[in-house]
């Protein structure tokens, strides 16, 4: 039987791939769209029997993060998996299916005054793909990623296995925590059918100190300052090429109210204090070429230093920042700037990895770097996926 007909019979959407749905320029031949976890199960049996290469699909708002598949015989969409399970108020707890859109998890969230703390900055980005980039934003910084928040993930292993950990399950699956072991994964462990998350109260006031900074040392002293302060930040961002420093807080309203006064005056006198965010607040910089950067918070002063006051970049409070580099960087200079990261922040055991570049740049750099765990990756990979059918090639490595 062919691989299209037997899809068929497991599952009510399934149909030839499309020039158009190719993972960077990798053209799916054919696309499945389970409607539950059964049908995703059997989806995923169906590949295995056949030998399919998988890679799964939401709303494709990361779907050029990585590098590209080795070969996508079959592209898992989620759409239809867009429900949200459970949200048990008392506990704090939701779970919610991996096509659900982030926005409308929010919704859902607000209606009893609650939220998950992950502020991702792609619109449409959904459960499935956040987890599986490990996306987050500034809220970072006090509330963590993906990898803190999921306490419980239901996937389907490669060979059409339902596993399950954390949450409101008895048994766990070889001893692994899921939701940190695939935050991150790029797809190449598993397919993400649903996620427990835990949550927290939404503030009941809010408030942004701004103060524009000079050149890095400022921003240095800047940032320091309010990370070593009383103030409890919820996040902290250096915004460039402007030169912003953004303090957000949060809590009742008298307390930010005070809070807000304290930190514009350690800021100094170019401080001011919003009710909004400032522009370029929890957003990716600008550029066709976005590199993910990582390195304890006093690395910042080095960075700025290097890149020079002309090129985009965000940098957290928690260490963690991303570089945007213009359309018209040649692949020398996207690999000259790379490097030049690595070298910096690797003096701060930090690191520099490309999410997207056009094509032509790809193919010139390497986009991870360093990985020193790469050998424990691979054997992770090898026990979830020995025949690599999962996203093949797309993450560090090869994997």
């Amino acid at each position: 039987m062919r691989p299209l007909d037997a899809l068929a019979k497991v599952c009510g959407d399934v149909r030839p791939g499309e020039p158009a749905e190719g993972v960077l320029g990798v053209e799916p031949a054919l696309v499945a769209a389970p409607e539950n976890v059964t049908e995703a199960a059997d989806v995923m049996r169906v590949a295995a029997e056949n030998g399919l290469a998988v890679v799964p699909r939401g709303a494709e708002t990361r779907l050029d993060w990585g590098a590209p598949p080795e070969r996508c015989d079959l592209l898992v969409d989620t759409h239809r998996l867009d429900g949200l399970i459970e949200h048990a108020a008392g506990d704090l707890v939701a779970k919610a299916e991996a096509g659900l859109p982030m926005e409308r998890l929010a919704e859902k969230l607000a209606e009893r005054d609650q939220r998950l703390a992950l502020d991702v900055p792609l619109p449409g980005s959904t459960v499935g793909g956040t987890i599986a980039t490990g996306a987050a934003g500034p809220l970072r910084s006090l509330y963590g990623t993906p990898r803190s928040l999921v306490i419980g993930l239901t996937i389907v292993r490669a060979d059409g296995q339902v596993a399950r950990s954390g949450g409101k399950v008895v048994k766990n699956v070889a001893g692994y925590d899921l939701g940190r072991l695939f935050s991150g994964s790029f797809g190449t462990l598993g397919l993400i059918v649903d996620a427990t998350f835990r949550l927290h109260p939404v503030p009941a006031a809010t408030a942004y100190v701004v103060c524009a900074v000079s050149g890095p040392e400022d921003a240095h002293d800047a940032v320091q300052t309010v990370l070593h302060c009383a103030v409890a930040p919820s996040a902290v961002e250096y915004i460039g090429p402007s030169g912003t420093v953004a303090v957000l807080l949060e809590g009742v309203p008298d307390g930010v109210a005070a809070r807000a006064r304290q930190t514009a005056d350690l800021l100094g006198e170019n401080a001011e204090i919003s009710g909004t965010a400032p522009d370029g607040w929890g957003r990716y910089p600008d550029g066709t070429t976005l590199i993910d950067i990582s390195a304890p918070p006093p690395a910042l002063r080095d960075l700025l230093t290097l890149l020079g006051p002309d090129i985009a970049v965000t940098w957290s409070g928690s260490g963690h920042g991303h570089v945007g580099l213009p359309a018209e960087s040649t692949p020398d200079e996207v690999a000259d700037v790379l490097g030049r990261l690595r070298d910096a922040l690797g003096r701060h055991r930090g690191g520099a990895v490309v999410r997207y570049t056009p094509e032509e740049v790809r193919g010139e750099i390497d986009l991870w770097g360093p990985v020193p765990a790469l050998a424990l990756m691979r054997r992770v990979k090898d026990q979830f996926d020995p025949d690599h059918r999962l996203s093949p090639g797309r993450f560090a490595g090869g994997i």
